[in-house]
């Protein structure tokens, strides 16, 4: 099982590429870097990869909406170019919120576009000229639209790798369906070992029977806080942050009827409580939203306790399909995040 994390540069950013070098030397595997609405990821990926040797780099994520599909695939050539083969494509469709209200791009189809993008980048990574006749993305533009000047191109430059594996965001069943079939790896949100059969059983094996055999096994990951320790189990303080991302997602991320982890948060089993963390959150009452996840739901999606707790609940993530677990460590401290880094990998080998 590897060991992830997404990278935090609060502090800084040269300064926190600068400690992942302990992180690596503690049985770190991968790094990844958000993009959302902020700085954006490709640049900052670059730059790690100059600084590290050994670390495996992601995007988590980058939207489908946001790049051309030719270009996403360019970009990921290039960051798999300067990492040594090091690069995983973290590919997302994100949502409304970002797409339309921050980048002001029409959200929509995103399984057919999803597809698409996928099936163009590895055309682009086998250094074929460009043909895609798809439903939302054609290449090159057909006659009758642009200046008709437009001619099928293949990327100059040869790809480290003719195949750079791909890893999908998704919650829903149609894109984990979708990831398990065409993506190498899966990159749910709050994934619940014990209850993800629930949520995504039926998408995985319905992928999984249309998926190719050369994809190999899907890569799935887990993201968890991460606190390792007696007594911690007993300290609400340690999970409040992520208590109250969770409200954040479940309660206010998306309209009512249109909130992804809402629906998810559903298909666990918390009807009920994500009825009233909506209602809070959207009432402008966020920690009495936060107060209303459930404590299971909280528990049991972190790793947060004493070791022989954390190898228990290692273990049920492992039973569940996950093989990667991507880590926020709760210390404040960086030699005590590097620790529990540490103490994770003891407990996983």
């Amino acid at each position: 099982m590897r060991i992830g994390m997404t990278l935090s540069y609060s502090g800084g950013f040269t300064e926190a590429v600068a400690e992942l070098e302990d992180f690596e030397k503690a049985g770190l595997d991968i790094v990844s870097v958000a993009e959302a609405y902020t700085f954006d990821a490709v640049s900052q990926l670059g730059f790690i990869a100059a600084r590290t040797s050994r670390l495996e780099i992601a995007s988590a994520i980058l939207q489908l909406y946001t790049r051309t599909p030719t270009l996403t695939a360019m970009t990921a050539a290039g960051l798999d170019f300067v990492s040594g083969g090091r690069f995983w494509l973290g590919l997302g469709a994100s949502g409304p919120q970002v797409i339309e209200g921050f980048h002001g791009v029409l959200y929509d189809a995103p399984l057919g576009r999803t597809r698409e993008v996928i099936d163009i980048c590895r055309q682009v990574w086998r250094r074929e000229p460009v043909v895609y006749k798809g439903r939302y993305y054609q290449v090159p533009l057909p006659e009758g639209q642009g200046s008709g000047l437009g001619k099928p191109l293949k990327i100059i430059n040869r790809p480290l790798r003719p195949r750079i594996p791909i890893v999908l965001a998704a919650i829903g069943p149609r894109n984990v369906a979708l990831a398990a079939e065409i993506a190498e790896g899966w990159l749910p949100v709050f994934f619940h070992p014990d209850r993800a059969d629930n949520a995504w059983g039926n998408a995985l094996r319905e992928g999984y029977a249309r998926r190719d055999p050369e994809l190999g096994p899907l890569d799935i990951t887990a993201s968890v806080f991460l606190a390792i320790g007696e007594g911690y189990q007993d300290d609400p303080r340690l999970l409040q942050p992520y208590r109250a991302q969770l409200a954040l997602y479940i309660g206010g991320m998306g309209a009512k009827g249109r909130n992804f982890y809402n629906d998810l948060a559903r298909r666990y089993g918390y009807e009920q409580a994500a009825d009233v963390i909506q209602e809070l959150y959207l009432a402008g009452r966020k920690d009495e939203a936060a107060a209303a996840i459930p404590e299971d739901l909280v528990r049991d999606t972190s790793l947060v306790g004493p070791p022989g707790y954390i190898k228990e609940r290692v273990a049920a993530f492992a039973e569940a399909g996950v093989t990667t677990l991507h880590v926020t460590p709760l210390a404040t401290a960086h030699a005590e995040r590097v620790h529990a880094v540490e103490q994770l990998r003891a407990i996983i080998d």
